[in-house]
């Protein structure tokens, strides 16, 4: 068992001249090398005790993915402190809480947009002992730049810093994770040292990285999907993190970094699965042919390959034709794994990619085991199920149907909540999930629902929302659904469009729609949506059935606070926002 700081700085020297992390500024990649960024950390460990950064203080954090971001979350580890990352998209008053929950001496900030948020808060959070500017030339207000910042250190020894590290032992507390949740104030999710360690390891063995492996760090790094695989994992064996530029980028960043493994929410799979249906749309009728003819093969050759069955015998050509070129516009070309985790995802989605031979591993998991539970393998996945129990942890489902697991993943509990760490993690060690769930035979997990969000209708019968939800985002022009019912007589959904879609769609129900805003106010669309969604009732029980839909002129956003930043549905704030519309479906 050991620290993260040993297992860094022992990575750091193993693997010293290679590239570590690698971030484009003024137009071209800049490369840290393993023994440039075990450097670093050791400078801002010194510069944090230099500032009185006490052990067991907290750290917040807040910016999008960058080299600072890391090294100042592996220096607060080093020195005993604990390091939060906060959402880019908080408000002060989120900031606000967090930093003073977690009692931060320090916090680091992105730029001078996030640097106006702390300024705003300063007077309320009197432990806080500087602010630190991650973008050089945007500190105002008394803010450190990260080069003052580092400067501090150079007075300290690095002996002081030794001195904390010495005193770390595998089971301490080293970090904070804050849940994004659906509905409340945040819970700060005490992670140890050996939840990490133990954990990242054996992902990465599962996933099947490598030392000198590339992967893309875009991201939150405030959710411990992101911290997992691009700044814990990689110290087991020196992979190599390239630094996206922006969500907007990634497109362009994943043709640079050509990473050997991509993990992708939901959203940004679907995102990437319209913009692929966008630009077949625009393809000759051949080459649409082709295309279909090779999708086809696809979708039997990858239910074959999970079924241990060959491969339909023109697999290779559709391979040759369409599979490898997608691969190649996607910047993909190298990924051995391509896995989804943080929330639900559409079977239609996992078939799109699954057609073209780019099957996705879903990972099933949640901040208080440390990420993953059960994790799918590109030799060894199921097509809309979870994959199978962490090698070396424990998965069992409770006699109510709740999802549990036990092992050297489980948190240590909540800080400072010793009520909600009780109702989560049990005498015998079990951590309750609060989802539901079925293992097969083969041990491989099917997540159905949420424990909290059933819908029981005025009929007292129970529907899984997210089922229903991911059975509509079939439909193709759906991009976001939210199934209602509660206490109600029957169920209904409000969905959101995609705009590449919906010319399409409406040519076909003889609408003159060509946005989303036309398509909602269109009677004509509405009547041709319902026909789809009718199709979607008659694969399901009659309970789940959708008796009636609106739609919504916009998609449902992050920034207008009805996502959570892993992007999972704010039912509540929903509900409240567009109670209007929810009535108008039951008048």
């Amino acid at each position: 068992m050991q620290t993260i700081p040993q297992a860094f700085l022992a990575t750091a020297q193993a693997y010293a001249p290679s590239a570590a992390l690698k971030v484009k500024r003024q137009g071209a990649w800049q490369v840290t090398t393993w023994a440039e960024y075990g450097g670093e950390v050791r400078r801002a460990a010194r510069a944090l005790i230099a500032l009185g950064v006490d052990a067991g203080a907290g750290v917040t954090i807040i910016g999008f993915n960058r080299p600072e971001w890391f090294v100042a979350n592996m220096a607060a580890i080093c020195v005993g402190a604990l390091p939060a990352g906060i959402y880019t998209t908080s408000s002060p008053e989120q900031c606000q809480y967090i930093t003073a929950h977690c009692d931060a001496a320090v916090a680091f900030v992105e730029n001078a947009e996030q640097l106006r948020k702390y300024l705003a808060i300063q007077g309320e959070l009197p432990a806080l002992k500087a602010i630190v500017v991650m973008e050089e030339g945007d500190a105002t207000g008394g803010a450190l730049t990260w080069s003052q910042f580092l400067a501090k250190g150079d007075a300290v020894p690095q002996a002081a810093v030794d001195a904390r590290m010495a005193t770390q032992q595998p089971d301490d507390v080293c970090a904070l994770i804050y849940t994004s949740g659906t509905t409340g104030v945040p819970k700060a999710v005490m992670l140890s040292h050996d939840n990490i360690i133990w954990t990242t390891e054996v992902a990465t063995r599962m996933a099947g990285f490598a030392a000198g492996d590339d992967v893309i760090s875009y991201l939150p790094l405030s959710h411990i999907a992101e911290a997992g695989v691009s700044m814990y994992g990689p110290i087991h064996h020196g992979r190599c993190v390239w630094f996206a530029q922006s969500q907007e980028t990634l497109k362009a960043d994943l043709l640079d970094a050509q990473p050997h493994g991509f993990l992708g929410v939901p959203r940004v799979w679907e995102k990437i699965q319209e913009g692929i249906a966008a630009e077949g749309a625009k393809n000759p009728p051949l080459k649409k042919k082709i295309s279909a003819w090779a999708r086809k093969i696809g979708l039997a050759g990858g239910y074959a390959e999970q079924e241990k069955r060959a491969k339909p015998l023109l697999w290779p050509l559709a391979n040759a034709l369409v599979f490898r070129k997608v691969r190649g516009a996607l910047g993909l070309t190298r990924a051995r794994i391509l896995a989804t985790s943080a929330a639900p995802i559409s079977k239609d989605t996992l078939e799109f990619f699954l057609s073209l031979g780019l099957p996705i591993c879903e990972i099933y998991g949640m901040s208080e085991c440390t990420g993953p539970a059960t994790m799918s393998q590109p030799h060894k996945y199921h097509t809309g199920k979870a994959g199978f129990c962490l090698e070396g942890a424990e998965l069992k489902i409770a006699e109510d149907g709740e999802i549990c697991m036990r092992g050297r993943h489980v948190f240590k509990g909540y800080f400072k909540d010793a009520e909600n760490t009780a109702l989560t993690l049990d005498s015998e060690g079990w951590l309750h999930s609060g989802d539901i769930g079925t293992i097969d035979a083969g041990g491989f997990l099917q997540v159905t629902d949420r424990k909290k969000e059933l819908i029981i209708t005025a009929g007292g019968e129970n529907v899984a929302p997210q089922l229903v939800e991911g059975a509509l985002k079939g439909i193709p022009v759906v991009s976001q659904a939210m199934v209602i019912g509660d206490r109600r007589r029957y169920i209904s959904a409000l969905v959101t469009l995609d705009p590449a879609r919906v010319p399409i769609d409406a040519a076909t129900a003889g609408s003159p729609a060509r946005t989303p805003e036309e398509a909602a106010a269109c009677p004509k669309f509405n009547a041709w949506l319902f026909t789809q969604v009718e199709q979607v009732n008659a694969k399901l029980a009659r309970v789940q059935s959708v008796r009636k839909v609106k739609i919504l002129p916009h998609e449902l956003t992050i920034e207008s606070g009805e996502l959570t930043p892993t992007m999972k549905l704010k039912r509540r704030v929903i509900l409240e926002r567009y109670a209007g519309e929810v009535e108008e479906l039951y008048a």
